[in-house]
């Protein structure tokens, strides 16, 4: 489970000739989402580009399983495209390994468009103010402070237990249907941690729902300034970004695969695109193929590592 699907070679007219007709893109999120919307924008430059429309057809339900099936079922002729997620890419398999598709081999990746940093967010009513104030009172609490998440085996799910893996604590996963009424129980100290995107985030430590301790990137992001790297807190190496890209059916041809990479990563470089995901909090990577599928294979392989140490499964 180490190699994407290749891309099959299919001869130069077939190739030429595309696109003449409308591109399904799927979109596993409900339409107004960050992700639905960068989908929607690329989606339309790509159109006005090709001349052909750029369809978004939202399949939601089972954490984008289903969008991610439609894709890998598809004729490998370039008609359907996927807005991809780390959940039904380079998580699931390892949580659910009778999928009815194989992520890392049934799918041909596009372009990486994005990435979103993640914060650690506490309740206000914990005493701990800083990450290591986090780690000293959990082990001094061993099984006594807990955190939420959107959902098992979601990417707020799989960071907090890959922090926990690292810094050694026992801290009880509370998980909820959705990021609504997990905030809504850190902000009364219900539970007490989360791992979240900034760009969620955002709007409930602006209000004071919430304090920000550290962010899982690189280097600062610059809504939250002052806010250290979980490195610069004394987690080394904890970067998860949330990445989202663009696949297609595995077998699809490399000349109709390079021509929408250029097209979608010529999108990225327009104002009014650049403008809107920087509202996002989203941070543009517009990396092509091969580089997006060395991500998609680390990544399947971190997470599995992650699942397996916590012994995580789901039916």
């Amino acid at each position: 489970m180490t190699l994407l699907g290749a891309c099959a070679v299919i001869p130069a007219p077939a190739a030429a000739a595309y696109p003449n007709k409308p591109i399904r893109f799927i979109v596993p999120f409900t339409p107004g989402g960050s992700q639905d919307v960068i989908a929607r924008l690329v989606g339309q430059k790509v159109a006005e580009r090709l001349g052909h429309q750029v369809v978004i057809d939202n399949r939601t339900g089972a954490a984008g399983l289903i969008a991610a099936e439609l894709t890998a079922r598809a004729a490998p002729d370039g008609y359907t495209i996927f807005m991809a997620t780390a959940g039904p890419v380079t998580i699931a398999y390892s949580l659910q390994p009778k999928l009815s598709y194989q992520p890392m081999k049934d799918f041909a990746p596009i372009i990486h468009l994005v990435d979103t940093p993640m914060a650690l967010i506490a309740a206000n009513s914990l005493a701990a103010k800083s990450v290591a104030e986090v780690v000293s009172l959990a082990k001094s609490r061993a099984g006594n402070l807990n955190y939420a998440s959107v959902g098992n085996g979601s990417i707020s799910h799989l960071t907090m237990e890959l922090f926990k893996q690292q810094a050694g604590l026992n801290i009880v996963h509370v998980p909820y249907k959705g990021a609504v009424p997990a905030f809504v129980d850190l902000s009364s100290g219900q539970v007490q941690l989360m791992f979240i995107t900034t760009a969620a985030a955002h709007p409930h430590v602006v209000a004071g729902r919430a304090r920000i301790l550290a962010v899982a990137s690189r280097k600062r992001v610059a809504t939250f300034g002052s806010t250290p790297t979980l490195t610069e807190a004394g987690i080394a190496g904890l970067e998860v970004p949330v990445w989202a890209g663009v696949l297609t059916t595995a077998g699809t041809s490399k000349a109709i695969i390079d021509l929408l990479y250029s097209e979608m990563r010529s999108a990225l470089q327009l104002p009014d695109v650049r403008q809107r995901l920087d509202q996002l909090g989203s941070e543009i990577v517009g990396e092509g193929p091969q580089n997006f599928a060395g991500l998609l294979t680390a990544d399947f392989a971190r997470w599995a590592k992650v699942i397996k140490g916590a012994n995580l499964k789901l039916d």
